[in-house]
C-alpha cells in the first residue's frame, strides 16, 4: 500500500465546508531503538466530508523523517494505521498537514433524544460494552443513581461531562494502565482519563460512546503556554449521529482535527511497539493558519 506521503490531497474537490478555518497540525517523534522493532502509529487524520458528524478536509500533508518501509492500512474502526519496521538506532517519524474544518464551535444540541437500545444500528452495539480501559460495568450503579433520572440523551451526556469536569482535577497521576474507574476514584486525570470516564458513564446508561483522539488548537481562547500534545475527547451516539463532548474542557471549542476513534485508548494509541523502543523526543503542533499557507512555509516558531 502507498506510504502516507503519497496519499492524494486536493483542495479543489467537492465537499466544501461552510465557514471554514484552516489548521496547521503535526508531530515529530524520535525513538532510540536497540534492535529492529515493528511499530504501529495512529496519527493520520482523514478527510471526513459526510453530511453529518465531524467534517474536515486535508488540504496538504507530508511525512517527516522515515518514509522507507512505512505503509498504511485501515483498521476495523475506519482509522488509518501506519506500520513500519524501525531499524536499530535513532528512529524519527512525523507528519505535517493543513486541515480545513468549520469555524463554528462544537454544536450544542440540547433537545437530542436517546435512542432505545433495540433501535440502535448494529455497528454501535460494540460501543455499549466494557473494554480494556472503559470498565463501565464498575460505574453502572453510580451512573444510574446520579444521572438515570435525567430526561433526554443530550441532557444526560452533558450532565456526565459537567460532573466529571467538576469532580476531577487535570494533572498527571494516572499511567498507561489506568482505567476509567481508577481515574475517577483518584479524582486526578489527564485528557485520556477524562475521555475514558465520559465513555464509561455513557455506556452504563445504554448510550453508545467512543474514545476520540486528535489535535485541538487554541482558537478563540487564551493561548495555553503548556507545550502542545495530542488531545482526547469522546463522542456519544445520539439521535442517529455521533456527537462531540469533552469533559476535560467542558465547553464548545473550535478547531478539532480528528485523527481516530475506537472503543478506548488501546485502539488508538499514537504509537505501539512490538519490542524495545524508547521515546526520547516529542513535539506536537496545532495552530490556526492562513488560507495562503502551504507546507513550504515553516510551522509557527512557537511550536516547532
Amino acid at each position: 500500500m502507498a506510504p502516507p506521503e503519497s496519499l492524494p490531497t486536493d483542495p479543489d474537490h467537492a465537499g466544501a465546508i461552510e465557514n471554514p478555518v484552516r489548521v496547521r497540525a503535526g508531530f515529530s517523534l524520535t525513538f532510540e531503538v536497540p534492535f529492529a522493532t515493528p511499530m504501529l502509529f495512529v496519527v493520520q487524520p482523514q478527510e471526513r466530508l459526510g453530511a453529518t458528524g465531524t467534517r474536515q478536509r486535508i488540504i496538504e500533508q507530508r511525512l517527516i523523517g522515515a518514509a522507507e518501509g512505512i505503509h498504511t492500512y485501515t483498521d476495523t474502526h475506519g482509522n488509518v494505521i501506519w506500520r513500519v519496521l524501525a531499524d536499530a538506532g535513532t528512529f524519527t517519524v512525523g507528519h505535517d498537514l493543513i486541515a480545513e474544518i468549520t469555524r463554528s464551535p462544537d454544536p450544542q444540541l440540547h433537545t437530542l433524544r436517546k435512542t432505545p437500545v433495540d433501535q440502535l444500528p448494529d455497528e454501535t452495539i460494540t460501543y455499549l460494552l466494557p473494554s480494556r480501559y472503559v470498565d463501565s460495568d464498575l460505574v453502572s450503579a453510580e451512573a444510574w443513581d446520579r444521572f438515570g433520572h435525567i430526561q433526554g440523551g443530550w441532557a444526560q451526556v452533558q450532565a456526565i461531562s459537567d460532573y466529571i469536569y467538576s469532580e476531577c482535577t487535570y494533572g498527571y497521576g494516572s499511567n498507561s494502565t489506568t482505567t476509567a474507574r481508577q481515574a475517577f476514584d483518584s479524582k486526578r486525570a489527564v485528557c485520556r482519563d477524562f475521555a475514558h470516564m465520559g465513555v464509561a458513564f455513557c455506556r452504563s446508561l445504554n448510550i453508545p460512546a467512543r474514545y476520540v483522539c486528535g489535535y485541538l488548537p487554541d482558537i478563540d481562547i487564551e493561548p495555553d503556554p503548556v507545550p502542545m500534545d495530542f488531545h482526547a475527547w469522546f463522542e456519544a451516539y445520539l439521535d442517529g449521529q455521533w456527537r462531540t463532548f469533552d469533559a476535560r474542557h467542558n465547553k464548545p471549542r473550535v478547531g478539532r482535527v480528528l485523527i481516530a476513534q475506537g472503543r478506548d485508548a488501546s485502539d488508538v494509541a499514537f504509537t505501539t511497539t512490538f519490542g524495545s523502543a524508547r521515546l526520547t523526543h516529542m513535539k506536537v503542533w496545532a495552530d490556526k493558519t492562513g488560507f495562503e499557507t502551504t507546507l513550504d512555509v515553516p510551522p509557527n516558531p512557537r511550536i516547532f
